[in-house]
């Protein structure tokens, strides 16, 4: 009998992603991630947060990334072969605009209540997420997606690119008059993975070229200064502020190695978008990997620990799915290029936990957080708060390449159940 929390066959020679059983392990899981998150959609507008079971949690706050995230989820799952996706993506669209949308004000509201605006920040992690949304509902054909982008990209431009250092501010009232001074690493990253999609979906060079100002800045300058860590919070003249602590959670002190899994990965795109030229990004890349795996790994509990001090030692020790999926994927990335032996046997550890302790393989979506035994557990989040994450943990390894994936999705066909095998990438130029 095959133990299907087993992700691939441990004796298998090669590269897993080469492998038919891993990917078509991989396609199962992503096939049932998103039917456990179309029970997402609210009869009224917008959506529902899930329990484990998938049943609506009776907290009604709808929060933008959650809003956003699911559009860019669903129109992967699109260009990825599946039906039943243009709900999810049709709902999440019309909520930006008639919820969302700031009317009055311009922007795009931070959390909504019903017909209420609940929190009117405007934040530039949820505004790059509306770029991000906009970008893939773009390459899946929604109709309004081009004029999404055009709105946020004017808010972007007016409200939150800071031109002279090359890099986005973070937070502003509700009328846009300052409440802080705070700039952040978080924003900026994914801002980078919005910028870098809407290039792919659009073509416009402003988009790729603010994604390499911001790269610059924090792989360049940054990373190398910290022993390739990358310190989340600073001054508001892009000084390092080692004294900040914020929520535990979405701002913690000290560093968060999962955010150097996703920068990795983000560089290695925009390299290949670039045309490869040379090998300064890759070797960036590698560095902060390779930091964050060293740090962060558990080798008592395993999983990965959530921040770690300026010198590496781990500071909150929780456990949380989103880190795992974001090393997945940028080792996935680095398996492309050059299919190395110890990216191969990280990324067979890190699949193999995730199955063991996080993916939820009888209802579909992945559990978020688990306890000292390895549990699921309700600590810092309820319910099943997020496909994001895991889902592209899932497909990204089945496409090929390191760029332009929301474009090569449509090779999945992954409704046949038999996803296609991946060419290789070839080695690092």
């Amino acid at each position: 009998m095959i133990d299907r929390h087993l992700p691939g066959p441990a004796d298998a020679d090669g590269c897993w992603l080469d492998c038919e059983a891993h990917r078509a392990w991989l396609a199962a899981d992503a096939r049932r991630q998103f039917d456990f998150f179309r029970a997402s959609l609210n009869p009224v507008a917008g959506f529902h947060v899930l329990d484990y079971d998938g049943a609506p949690l009776p907290d009604t706050v709808q929060e933008l990334h959650t809003t956003t995230r699911l559009v860019h989820s669903f129109a992967l799952g699109k260009r990825a072969g599946l039906g039943d996706c243009d709900a999810v993506i049709d709902q999440g669209m019309r909520y930006l605009f008639s919820h969302h949308h700031d009317e009055k004000h311009g922007g795009y509201h931070w959390a909504m209540d019903g017909n209420s605006v609940h929190d009117g920040r405007k934040l530039a992690y949820g505004h790059v997420f509306v770029l991000l949304a906009a970008a893939s509902a773009q390459m899946a054909g929604h109709p309004d997606a081009e004029r999404l982008i055009n709105d946020v990209d004017g808010v972007l431009d007016a409200r939150f690119w800071d031109e002279e250092h090359g890099l986005f501010l973070d937070e502003w009232n509700r009328d846009w008059s300052p409440f802080s001074t705070y700039r952040g690493m978080n924003a900026n990253m994914h801002a980078v993975e919005a910028l870098l999609t809407a290039y792919e979906a659009t073509d416009r060079a402003k988009y790729i070229d603010r994604a390499g100002r911001v790269l610059d800045f924090f792989l360049r300058r940054i990373a190398p200064a910290h022993d390739w860590r990358l310190p989340e919070h600073y001054t508001a003249d892009w000084q390092v502020d080692r004294s900040y602590s914020g929520n535990p959670m979405f701002r913690p002190a000290g560093t968060t190695p999962g955010h150097s899994f996703e920068l990795a990965r983000l560089a290695l795109q925009y390299w290949d978008l670039c045309g490869r030229p040379g090998d300064e990004w890759p070797a960036a890349a590698r560095h902060l990997v390779d930091r964050a795996l060293a740090d962060a790994w558990d080798e008592e509990r395993g999983g990965l620990v959530y921040t770690l001090d300026f010198g590496g030692t781990p500071a909150i020790r929780s456990r949380y799915w989103w880190p795992v999926t974001e090393a997945i994927g940028a080792l996935a990335a680095f398996i492309k290029l050059d299919h190395g032996e110890r990216d191969e046997g990280w990324y067979r550890r890190l699949w193999i936990f995730a199955g063991s302790h996080f993916v939820d393989h009888e209802r579909g979506g992945w559990f978020p957080e688990i306890d000292d035994d390895g549990q699921p557990t309700t600590t810092q989040f309820k319910g099943k708060p997020d496909v994001y994450h895991s889902v592209q943990a899932a497909l990204l390894p089945l496409v090929p390449g390191l760029s332009r994936l929301g474009e090569k999705m449509g090779s999945l066909a992954l409704d046949s159940g038999r996803p296609a095998a991946a060419p290789r990438d070839g080695g690092i130029a």
